[in-house]
């Protein structure tokens, strides 16, 4: 599974209709509206690293009053939840 986090600036009076849009398309897990220097945060999750672009380029881009995206792909998953259970083997 390719996560990839896209932070999306977008037109200030459609924040939540953007983030609804987004959140409907397939591929994209969570929309968060967040505070800072950007609007948004997609976490787009697909099989396969060509779908990203699929997904950023040709319908998240599109969506009415997104203004711009940055794309990062995560190499690696860190968890609180993941920790445990490693730590947590074996032991009761």
């Amino acid at each position: 599974m390719i996560t990839a986090i896209v932070f999306v600036n977008a037109d200030v009076d459609r924040i939540p209709e953007v983030a609804e849009q987004i959140a409907a398309l397939e591929g994209v897990s969570e929309v968060y509206s967040v505070t800072g220097t950007i609007d948004l945060v997609a976490l787009v999750r697909v099989r396969e690293v060509e779908h990203v672009a699929s997904v950023v380029a040709d319908r998240l881009n599109k969506v009415p009053g997104v203004l711009s995206t940055e794309t990062h792909i995560a190499f690696r998953a860190y968890s609180r939840l993941d920790l445990e259970q490693t730590f947590s083997v074996g032991l009761d």
